[in-house]
């Protein structure tokens, strides 16, 4: 019926439960709906502010909001805190989000830190140590956590916690992530953007039975060289699934028992900036690295992590990744004679998904002759995607894999939207139709994407 409110003929903590969803700032605003409406924001069972939200008061106002609405019904149990006061420094609200912990929640989400100026004009960054009670919940089962210190609580213990991001965490004095981790026993998911600072520990060790996926993502851009000399990374976590390493956060990386890899990503170049080819450990450190994720079924490699690998079988090995049966990478133009050999390392590939990064003004010329043992054996799928132009390189490495490939179905070559350049989608499948196929039963598409 129009004009009929069914919203408030629900019962009040299933409307609660949906003002959960919404930031604090726009739960208040239903307090104008009705005289029943006033209050039920202060009953909803979680907390999402941001400090900027209160840019025109004073500290002290945005505190006493959250006081009042933890006091207003001290006895019901919170699920979520979600709080970003980065654009000030708020005395005191580590006691609040103490509070909040010891009301059972959880979820937090807890952006702590500002930017502070020094008399020379610089910004620096503040940290905000976390409540102890933290380390002893009982309820928490997601914690993410930006800028903010760590303290040796002394015993650490969060029996419900899956769920983990730190973004530039400090741990101050004894405590460290592997004390960290190792309390957490059903931990399955761990994000990790190191704070590249002069005091953090120069060894960051990840172990756990439990844990299924682990990201390093991309972060601190192409500047942090000079930050990660002599830091080590050490990964021993026999359930892991899932590995993603997207930036070089530490010099050396060391994997332990990871047989049960599914995926790994890398975006990494092993640390190779300074690499001296007759350096025998470092050499032995990649080899070791490398053995420690062949048990992976899917690799995803970045145009750099190629060029790494690349660089590093010229003076190694790069073993055989018998399990991969997925393989998707970005293969730099001027590596393209070396492909065949490349891809001799996956014996059993089965799905390949590449992408040409072309850089034509400074491209040799390059022939395609080895076949390796995937392409006589197992390999069912090529895609060569978001591909600029038809032109004779574009068509070489599209026969290479059509005139070679025993047991091939498939054959996907995909163009950017409106591409190519001087060719339509009709002359290039004509193009492709009329190479020889080893694989006469192989299907052949030309898209756009």
């Amino acid at each position: 019926m129009p004009g009929f409110d069914r919203l408030s003929e629900l019962p009040e903590h299933l409307i609660t439960q949906i003002l959960l969803c919404l930031p604090t700032k726009d739960s208040v605003k239903t307090s104008v709906l009705s005289t029943r409406w006033k209050n039920l924001w202060l009953n909803v069972p979680g907390l999402d502010l941001n400090r900027n939200d209160f840019c025109n008061v004073d500290e002290q106002v945005f505190v006493n909001f959250v006081d009042r609405f933890l006091d207003s019904n001290p006895e019901s149990r919170l699920q979520k805190v979600k709080v970003d006061y980065s654009s000030s420094e708020i005395v005191g609200f580590k006691d609040r989000i103490g509070t909040a912990i010891n009301r059972g929640i959880r979820f937090l989400d807890a952006v702590s830190s500002t930017e502070y100026r020094e008399e020379d004009g610089s910004w620096y960054p503040y940290w905000e140590f976390m409540p102890l009670d933290l380390f002893t919940s009982k309820t928490l089962v997601s914690l993410k956590l930006k800028f903010s210190v760590f303290q040796d609580p002394g015993f650490v213990s969060m029996p419900c916690l899956k769920f983990m991001i730190l973004e530039k965490v400090r741990c101050s004095g004894t405590m460290n992530l592997e004390k960290l981790v190792s309390g957490c026993p059903v931990l399955e998911e761990l994000i990790l953007i190191r704070a590249i600072d002069e005091d953090e520990s120069l060894v960051t060790r990840v172990r756990s039975r439990s844990l299924k996926k682990f990201y390093v993502p991309l972060a601190h851009g192409t500047n942090s060289w000079s930050r990660v000399v002599n830091t080590l990374l050490e990964i021993d976590a026999p359930g892991l699934e899932y590995l993603t390493l997207n930036e070089d956060h530490f010099e050396r990386v060391l994997v332990k028992n990871l047989t049960s890899l599914i995926m790994i990503e890398l975006d990494i170049k092993f640390s190779l900036k300074q690499f001296d080819p007759e350096d025998l450990s470092k050499r032995n450190e990649i080899s070791d690295f490398l053995t420690g994720i062949s048990k992976a079924r899917h690799m995803i490699f970045s145009k750099k992590t190629v060029k790494a690998l690349d660089r590093y079988s010229k003076v190694g090995s790069i073993p055989k990744f018998n399990n991969v049966t997925r393989l998707q990478l970005v293969f730099p133009s001027s590596l393209l004679s070396v492909l065949p050999t490349f891809l001799e390392s996956f014996p059993n590939l089965k799905t390949l998904t590449m992408k040409i990064a072309f850089a034509k003004e400074d491209m040799e010329e390059f022939n395609l002759v080895n076949a390796p043992k995937c392409l006589v054996s197992t390999l069912e799928c090529v895609e060569i995607k978001e591909l600029l132009e038809w032109e004779e390189e574009e068509k070489k490495i599209a026969s290479y894999f059509l005139e070679n490939s025993v047991v091939l179905k498939k054959l996907i070559v995909s163009f950017i939207l409106h591409y190519p350049r001087y060719a339509s989608d009709s002359d290039v499948y004509e193009d492709l139709d009329k190479l020889t196929k080893r694989s006469p039963r192989c299907q052949i598409i030309v898209e756009q994407k």
